[in-house]
């Protein structure tokens, strides 16, 4: 396993585009058995595939009597005939020695190991470590000897089997053999092994599969883990992991954003959030560092309902706004992970980063940005308010009863109590400086028939908090920024995480908790520097046309149809930064001192 400082420090990685495109029509060509094992063939037992610069990867021919233990739903001599078949392995010295993957127990379907056969995955689709703490800011931060908790994260669809067999259609350019479960899910689990994370965001995950498979395999390998199912009929849902040796749990909160009788909440969709509490070494206090508010998410697809997207999101910021909040009115350090099915720049992207959306009237299309409709005869459009009052969920993002009124010491008064004074006897009078006009000026109201009796007490003895009437605005105050910038200068093109009918799009996300720039804003998009947590690096994504070359997604290196997103992040231990300024202060005053005395 290569730890990312190893990854930081290699040099920049040449991209050998000939070769690679050759090796990639090989392999995603429609006959390719025989000519491909053929190549392997040439090759020796144990060749190192260098990479300019970077790490080596080995490709390790199979071994003919290689057998998985009681596991009869693999055939290895098809595996032996198929190129296709791969497993992640990473060679960390010039002198290969095969090393034997871990086997991981999973109940119900006996031993199994990642497949047997290896090649240079990296040579062919590259994904570059970029290692953003060389930044200005966070260099001027070590210098201060800033201490802080390092952790990953990553956010990975790893496409649900049901899904699979459901949509055969939007699969038709793959081999049947690389859709089966029993290929992909060791590929996905030796994935997640080699980038090694400590905080795992899974969605499209299928429950049976979780419990039977994944969830056994995740304990063993260190992580603690939550589930929450998708509502309804629907087989698959969402799952947080986290390795406890880094996190220890302080509070989990499941979502379910269907809510009876209400149009826009009525699909099944779910969500995660976890609050967990960072561990630091022995003999230091846990309040040295914030807890860290985890979400995850699996937005609607429909291109057309972006109404339902945006009460979804609703509904998990708020949960967010509930567990993230101090008692201080600030927020914990947030990182929200998932497929939004939503692009980058789109209404509801913008309303996530900006933390501000006006939705009046805009077409439902167009919040996701997915498909254009604009030429669809009467499109639904956006009403305000967006959702009714009784959902309990206020305009910014927030539950009604967790909402504490602006001023403490301000009367409230409940509608009830001031309809009472509707028809008052001062409200019944004409004020005498009004000039009299007959048929205008000289009417008075007419009194109700059972005028309500006039309360004697002022204050309301149970008042009921009052929001004014939706003007077409929600918004949020989490301060939440994208891991990934969606555009890939190198290659001047963008950055894509899944490729659904052969088009690709970035729907994925990872968002952090920043703070916003003073008087910080580029064309209408709000402008962050890091705060307490720090982004200190990220798995690059990949373009379009390099997918292509690949065969799309899912194929045989991807065992999923969406890439998964991987982050690095630190979070500030005040206590010791504290600690160190101190500290420094004193040497500075130490020194003073002694030169003033030998002056």
């Amino acid at each position: 396993m290569t730890s990312l400082s190893d990854l930081n420090s290699a040099p920049e990685v040449t991209w050998c585009a000939g070769q690679q495109l050759t090796e990639l029509h090989t392999l995603s060509s429609s006959e390719p058995q025989d000519h491909a094992v053929a190549e392997l063939a040439k090759l020796p037992a144990e060749e190192t595939v260098a990479v300019v610069g970077s790490a080596r990867w080995a490709a390790v021919m199979p071994q003919a009597d290689h057998q998985i233990v009681g596991c009869t739903a693999i055939d290895v001599e098809g595996q032996n005939e198929d190129p296709a078949v791969l497993a992640w392995s990473l060679a960390r010295d010039a002198e290969i020695v095969p090393v034997e993957p871990p086997a991981w127990t999973v109940q119900d379907m006996e031993q199994f190991q990642p497949l047997p056969t290896e090649v240079p995955y990296h040579e062919i689709l590259w994904r570059d470590w970029e290692d953003l703490s060389v930044q200005p800011y966070v260099l001027e931060q070590v210098s201060r000897n800033m201490s802080l908790f390092e952790f990953r994260v990553m956010s990975y669809n790893i496409l649900a089997q049901d899904l699979v067999e459901q949509g055969l259609d939007l699969y038709l350019h793959c081999h049947p053999d690389i859709l089966n479960w029993n290929y992909r899910l060791p590929n996905i689990l030796q994935e997640i092994q080699h980038w090694d994370p400590d905080v795992l965001c899974l969605q499209e995950v299928q429950e049976n599969h979780y419990w039977e498979q994944l969830e056994p395999t995740f304990r063993m390998m260190g992580f603690a883990c939550f589930y929450k199912r998708r509502t309804g009929r629907k087989t698959d849902g969402c799952a947080v992991c986290y390795k406890h040796s880094k996190f220890q749990l302080i509070s989990a909160s499941p979502i379910e954003y269907f809510r009876p009788g209400l149009d826009i909440l009525n699909r099944d969709n779910v969500g995660l959030v976890l609050l967990l509490q960072p561990l630091l070494p022995e003999g230091l206090d846990l309040k040295m560092v914030s807890p860290l508010c985890v979400a995850n998410t699996h937005v609607l697809y429909n291109p057309r309902r972006g109404d339902v997207k945006l009460a979804q999101m609703a509904l998990l910021l708020a949960e967010i706004d509930k567990i993230a909040k101090t008692t201080e009115g600030s927020y914990y350090p947030v990182i929200l992970c998932g497929d939004l099915n939503s692009v980058p720049d789109s209404p509801l992207y913008k309303f996530i980063r900006n933390g501000q959306l006006s939705y009046h009237g805009m077409p439902a299309w167009k919040v996701s940005g997915q498909e254009d409709f604009s030429q669809q005869l009467h499109p639904r459009k956006l009403l305000a308010p967006l959702w009714p009052s009784s959902l309990g969920i206020t305009d910014n993002c927030q539950y009604v009863s967790l909402c504490p009124s602006k001023k403490l010491d301000r009367r409230k008064y409940s509608r009830d109590f001031l309809l009472q004074f509707h028809f008052c006897n001062v409200a019944c009078e004409r004020p005498p400086q009004l000039i009299l006009l007959e048929g205008v000026t000289d009417a008075k109201p007419d009194r109700p028939a059972r005028r309500p009796k006039h309360a004697a007490v002022v204050n309301d003895p149970d008042p009921q908090p009052f929001f004014p009437r939706s003007s077409g605005i929600i918004q949020h105050g989490l301060n939440l920024t994208s891991v990934y910038s969606h555009f890939l200068p190198q290659r001047r093109r963008p950055e894509v995480t899944t490729m659904p009918m052969g088009l690709g799009a970035t729907v994925d996300y990872i968002f952090y908790s920043a703070e916003p720039v003073e008087n910080g804003n580029r064309g209408g998009r709000r402008l962050y520097q890091d705060g307490a947590l720090k982004l200190l690096g990220r798995l690059s994504l990949l373009s379009e046309d390099v997918l292509l070359m690949a065969n799309g997604l899912p194929n045989p290196f991807c065992s999923s149809d969406h890439l998964c997103l991987l982050a690095s992040f630190g979070l500030e231990i005040s206590s010791l930064r504290e600690e160190n300024w101190w500290w420094e202060s004193w040497s500075l005053l130490c020194i003073d001192v002694s030169w003033a005395l030998q002056t």
